[in-house]
């Protein structure tokens, strides 16, 4: 018998909620940290969001036909993959196996089959050089979800709510979010390119962008801060597009500076507005001055900015920021109005990073009767 795989992680799909918690209490007494999800989506966005060594995948669900989650999470995970299966027809079964299954177990079974199971499966481990770019992979996801801000900041007066939706295990976007005086420092960027380079160029970004929040004048701290990235750009052959801003509470004012973003937007009790840019991506043009923006914050109004992969999901960019803005008035608190805009595009094979940040100026309390 194989020594219990301590420390790796295992997800159960399954939306049976007896079945998952079978699943799950097997597979968790072979040592494994077991999160469930009861549908596809669900269990799509956990391997994407916490990384897995191990899947159970009903073929069964209620939102996505298991074939399909087998073959979205086959994109950015190489974990073992085991198909949970009632349907009798070998054809599935040899269909989930072509699109990277590793193995089926058909129900009923018994947990001691579905450990063994899994035991044989890890008995036949990836390649070495796999395996190695599996950890360091799942190290670099780590390392950068950790890099983003681990909670919205307290911000008398105002509601901030930042996530992040990696298409990969790693992805060029972040946001992020600082004290400035009185106020408060936003950030978000998309660079160019998927995965590991594009990972590493938005750590980049956002070091060198915290190095200049000193600096009391956030145009030309921006400036400064884009004369140091664009060299590095160069030689990677690679640009950043950027929404950087700053909130001043007490007047109510957003001073930004978009570089080539083009998806930071004003959504208001009547209507929703898209902030220019103030020129192109950072690194595109190097020697570029970008023109800042402002924009007066009234009660219950919005500062949104979204990344590009966003508009997936959409025919064109108006209907995009439609939708934004339609969700972010629907919500009370920024952090559901935030998540909202994210599953926008849940019901999409996310083909690049999807971020929002949504910061909202909180409504004057009610006069009494």
């Amino acid at each position: 018998m194989t020594p219990p795989p301590q420390g790796r992680r295992a997800i159960v799909i399954e939306d049976h909620d007896d079945i998952r918690n079978l699943l799950a209490q097997t597979i968790g007494m072979r040592g494994f940290a077991v999160t469930t999800a009861a549908t596809g989506l669900e269990g799509i966005e956990a391997v994407r969001r916490d990384g897995a060594d191990l899947i159970t995948l009903d073929l069964n669900l209620p939102d996505l036909d298991g074939l399909e989650v087998c073959r979205r999470v086959r994109e950015f995970s190489d974990a073992y993959l085991l198909m949970v299966t009632a349907r009798p027809g070998e054809i599935d079964r040899l269909e989930g196996l072509e699109l990277g299954a590793d193995d089926y177990i058909s129900k009923p079974f018994s947990p001691r089959e579905l450990q063994a199971r899994i035991e044989a499966m890890f008995r036949r481990p990836r390649a070495r050089a796999e395996q190695a770019d599996a950890e360091e992979l799942r190290r670099a996801a780590e390392v950068q979800r950790s890099l983003l801000p681990a909670a919205a900041p307290s911000v008398p007066g105002y509601d901030v709510a930042g996530a992040c939706r990696p298409s990969r295990s790693v992805g060029g976007d972040f946001f992020d979010w600082y004290a400035a005086g009185d106020g408060l420092q936003v950030s978000l960027a998309d660079a160019m390119g998927k995965g590991m380079g594009a990972a590493l160029i938005a750590a980049t970004v956002r070091a060198v962008l915290r190095s200049a929040a000193g600096e009391p004048d956030m145009a030309r701290a921006f400036r400064t801060t884009c004369r140091h990235l664009e060299h590095d750009l160069a030689h990677s052959d690679s640009f950043v597009t950027l929404f950087h801003a700053r909130l001043d509470t007490a007047r109510a004012v957003v001073d930004y500076v978009d570089a080539g973003h083009g998806l930071g937007l004003h959504v208001r009790a009547d209507g929703v507005d898209r902030l220019r840019t103030g020129g192109p991506p950072v690194g595109a043009v190097p020697g570029t001055e970008w023109e800042p923006g402002r924009i007066a914050l009234a009660p219950g109004e919005a500062l949104v900015v979204v990344s590009d992969g966003l508009l997936d999901a959409y025919e064109d960019v108006e209907e995009a920021v439609r939708a934004v803005a339609d969700v972010v008035s629907r919500h009370e608190d920024a952090e559901s109005a935030c998540t909202a805009v994210l599953d926008l595009a849940s019901g999409q094979a996310l083909s690049d990073d999807v971020t929002a940040v949504v910061v909202r100026r909180r409504p004057e309390p009610r006069a009494a009767p």
